[in-house]
């Protein structure tokens, strides 16, 4: 079976089954992104007028996904998929009761959770929030658009420690990890439960199209996947991290099929050590954050991700692709990357075949 906007999707399913299980196809695993030479005829939708219409208006993110997706050449590993954006509307901190503010670019939470005690366990998601009934219509919209044409995301609605930044504030947060861990953890616990049986009903609804699952993070399994992070860690020490939030992190990892980490921002590079000691988690993204070097520029960190036997992933520019490949092992690497030209997609994708080692 092909797709509209991906008509190798064989050859990649293929592809990823063989990344993720640590085989060696030939080259290393690569999305390369391109503008189409030839365009339909599709115009582009115009401008919103409000965030209501940018994030909620179901025939504006449409016609928008249509666009979008007309103008772009998937090669390799690369993705088409439709979704409605992630500015946090969509996510289980305001199903919980977050107040949302949205701007045109994104959206950030009040906390409700606001004394000294974390009472946690009052916590429900709330079927009837507004929110959350968009969220499964917006699915269900995805759905009916993506069907033989291309996938569509589960979303991006939390994870470990961020879901309880949300409901309680950073700062209040990280005096809770000094003067009451224990309920930290156990929050944890108990949202991170929430989080899998959320998964799980959104899970139904995609799986069929998707043959399998992707989410915000552009990859694709052929069974239950998401990206898990922490980006509340960046703040903390790898002590704290072990203790409070690594057991929510392997609850998660062992209920997915297929899991990469997003280990996003340097001040996390330290919580990698323990992260490695996951036995269920497949693969590690490095992602050094905004205005910092690209990961090629922390060539031991990647190495160290490949000699503990995870699958690596990275997005880099194309003109960085010749140097990753001569320093990591093809085998179990993905690279994320753009071109300005199909030509030049093309080119970059034969010499990967030329630069790809096998180093294990």
């Amino acid at each position: 079976m092909s797709l509209l906007c991906k008509p190798d999707w064989e050859e990649t399913k293929e592809n990823y089954r063989k990344w993720w299980s640590g085989e060696y196809f030939g080259r290393c695993a690569i999305a390369v992104y391109a503008p189409k030479r030839n365009p339909p005829d599709i115009p582009k939708p115009p401008e919103p007028v409000d965030v209501r219409q940018k994030f909620y208006d179901l025939d504006y993110i449409s016609h928008m996904n249509n666009y979008n997706l007309s103008r772009t050449f998937f090669f390799a590993e690369a993705l088409p998929v439709w979704n409605g954006g992630y500015p946090g509307h969509t996510s289980i901190p305001v199903f919980l009761g977050c107040p949302l503010h949205l701007d045109m670019r994104t959206g950030w939470l009040d906390p409700i959770l606001l004394d000294e005690y974390i009472d946690y366990e009052r916590l429900k998601i709330d079927e009837n929030n507004y929110n959350y009934k968009f969220a499964i219509e917006l699915l269900i919209r995805g759905i009916r658009e993506a069907s033989g044409k291309c996938l569509v995301s589960i979303g991006a609605f939390g994870g470990c420690g961020d879901t309880l930044a949300a409901l309680r504030g950073t700062e209040r947060l990280l005096i809770d990890c000094i003067e009451r861990s224990r309920q930290v953890k156990q929050a944890e616990l108990y949202l991170m439960e929430m989080w899998c049986n959320y998964y799980e009903k959104l899970y139904r609804i995609i799986k069929d199209v998707d043959e399998g699952s992707t989410c915000w993070f552009t990859l694709w399994a052929p069974g239950k996947f998401y990206a898990a992070q922490n980006d509340f860690a960046y703040n903390i020490s790898p002590k704290m991290f072990r203790e409070i939030f690594l057991p929510a992190i392997e609850m998660q990892v062992n209920f997915l099929d297929w899991c990469v980490y997003h280990l996003d921002g340097i001040g996390n590079f330290r919580h990698l050590d323990a992260l490695l000691e996951l036995p269920c988690l497949r693969a590690i993204q490095i992602a050094p954050g905004a205005g910092k070097p690209s990961p090629v520029h922390f060539m031991d960190i990647l190495k160290k991700v490949q000699k503990a036997g995870k699958n690596l992933h990275i997005s880099i520019p194309d003109y960085e692709v010749k140097t990753a490949l001569e320093n990591l092992s093809a085998r179990g690497l993905f690279i994320d990357t753009r071109c300005k030209t199909e030509d030049e997609a093309l080119r970059l994708i034969e010499n990967v075949y030329r630069w790809s080692v096998d180093r294990f």
